[in-house]
């Protein structure tokens, strides 16, 4: 039976390279098990003037968290046989462990590893293998909040996932994902490509704009279970339609992946085995986007009409936003634009309690406002009642005053208001003996920047942005993934006498770790 391809969709697949430029890309769109769009453009490797075809190979990035959950699964039906594995990869931490589930589903309580780097001193650009890894991963002594009672993206969740597959299985992980889900699904072309300093075929990544310019991007970098598929649009085609030829079955990998998720008091989760799930256009929908330096990627699944979207870019543009373009032109469905309403009067800077994290609000355009609190801004619509929000978030006037409500973190506080001027007295150098890392705070001619440094080098000095009395973000523009894990929060602490004391430091990714000053600023 072939599936009738909509107009609309027609029209979109025509935009698609104008609107998110850069050097190539690949989608694909499925319909009842039918494809109904498989379209490159473009170039894998614009110097070397390679064409971006359905066969390029692609670096689909944390797309790979699904497959590793995928292998422990058909390999372990029971994961919690693999507790004891999980306790073992943590020699150092101090309070009980989490489960192998709740790696499986970012409910840890590990900071992610990927921004403790950048705490660690690393720069940009530098190289983080194994070895840098397992001296992260190792010397994890807390937990920013009891396993099971929050959602927290982790990288190394997923990554140690795969070397305990390795351990107990005795086989290389490239072995395992052939042998239990590609030989089996019918991916043919993909592999782990965890070296990402260069793809197979040549494909490359890119940094920068159209109107900028663009220059392949630099990895050095050795991802596994959590960031190392390489696949083509082909794979992810043979992917999709497996995950809707076997949807009826219970005992299907991709049933097993999608099913439904808890935090420890019962709350539904809305991430779970590698898949996040949610809502478009009024749908329940599963998937992950993926994001590296030079690559961003994006699959969804729509149960309800059979409906998967691929999405590859070796550019920063917007792969998510990219396949609900796509769905909607599917469905001839359209979000309604935001309407202008008047800024309301809780707008300002907070602080969210539990994290110890800066909450920024401030108006993005008429109908809309913009929260500066996780690892990137989000835009809030505003609403007649008062309220602000989207799928995953709501800012709410309530008892006692503004709430924030993030149910895909089973969180829900009141904001404290962070009021008064930040005093300039905050230089020296702090020590974090948890981490054994330090951070910079100096003077520079009546401006003050900060900088990490740590086990893995020095980090660059940022010019420090200030939010409330005693409160500081610095920026942290490019990590080493490139999406940064979020401004930092810079919390300082004064004696009796006034005089800072130390500051506690944190972003969404890596929370409430504790630095003590040692000294005063060269």
């Amino acid at each position: 039976m072939t599936v009738p391809r909509p107009a609309r969709l027609d029209r979109c697949l025509e935009a698609l390279p104008r609107a998110y430029p850069g050097p190539g890309g690949a989608v694909a769109v499925l319909r009842d098990g039918e494809v109904l769009a498989r379209h490159a453009w473009g170039w894998a490797n614009a110097e070397r003037r390679i064409p971006f075809t359905p066969r390029t190979l692609f670096r689909m990035c944390s797309i790979t968290k699904q497959f590793t959950c995928a292998v422990l699964l058909d390999a372990f039906p029971d994961p919690t046989a693999l507790d004891g594995d999980v306790r073992a990869r943590l020699p150092q931490l101090e309070q009980a462990p989490p489960s192998l589930l709740q790696l499986c589903h970012n409910q840890s309580g590990l900071r992610d590893y990927w921004a403790v780097a950048m705490l660690h001193g690393s720069p940009a650009e530098a190289p983080f293998g194994e070895s840098e890894a397992g001296r992260v991963i190792a010397g994890t002594r807390t937990l920013h909040f009891t396993p099971g009672t929050r959602y927290s993206y982790v990288n190394q969740n997923f990554r140690i996932l795969s070397d305990i597959l390795q351990e107990r299985t005795g086989r290389g992980f490239a072995e395992l994902l052939r042998a239990r889900i590609f030989d089996p699904v019918g991916m043919t072309g993909a592999l782990l490509a965890a070296d990402t300093r260069a793809m197979p075929d040549g494909t490359e990544g890119y940094e920068g704009t159209q109107a900028g310019g663009f220059r392949a991007a630099e990895n050095r970098i050795l991802w596994t279970g959590d960031a190392g598929l390489g696949a083509c649009l082909d794979d992810m085609i043979a992917w999709e339609r497996h995950i809707d030829a076997t949807r009826d079955r219970a005992d299907a990998i991709y049933s097993r992946l999608s099913a439904p998720v808890h935090f420890a008091d019962g709350n539904p989760a809305e991430y779970g085995f590698g898949l996040g799930r949610g809502t478009e256009f009024g749908r329940l929908v599963t998937g992950h986007g993926g994001a590296l330096r030079g690559w961003r990627s994006h699959r969804m699944y729509v149960p309800s009409e059979r409906i998967s979207i691929v999405v590859m870019f070796n550019h920063l543009s917007d792969a998510h936003a990219a396949a609900v373009d796509l769905l909607a032109a599917v469905l001839d469905e359209d979000r309604p634009p935001a309407a202008a309403m008047p800024a309301p009067d809780w707008l300002g800077a907070y602080v969210e309690p539990e994290t110890g994290l800066a909450v920024r609000i401030d108006m993005a355009s008429e109908g809309q406002v913009r929260l500066r609190y996780g690892h990137s801004a989000e835009r809030l619509d505003l609403r007649p009642d008062g309220t602000a929000g989207r799928e995953r978030t709501r800012l709410r006037p309530g008892q006692g005053g503004l709430w924030m409500d993030r149910p895909q973190e089973n969180q829900s506080s009141r904001l404290h208001p962070c009021d008064g001027t930040p005093a300039m007295d905050i230089t020296g150098r702090y020590l974090c003996s948890e981490l054994g890392a330090e951070l910079l705070v100096v003077d520079a001619g009546g401006a003050l920047y900060g900088g990490f440094s740590g086990m893995l080098g020095q980090g660059r000095m940022e010019l420090l942005d200030p939010v409330g009395a005693d409160l500081w973000a610095l920026p942290c523009p490019r990590a080493l993934d490139h999406t940064p894990p979020g401004d930092w929060t810079l919390a300082f602490r004064r004696d009796g006498a006034g005089r800072p004391t130390g500051v506690d430091v944190g972003c969404w990714l890596a929370r409430r770790l504790a630095y003590e000053r040692i000294g005063c600023a060269p």
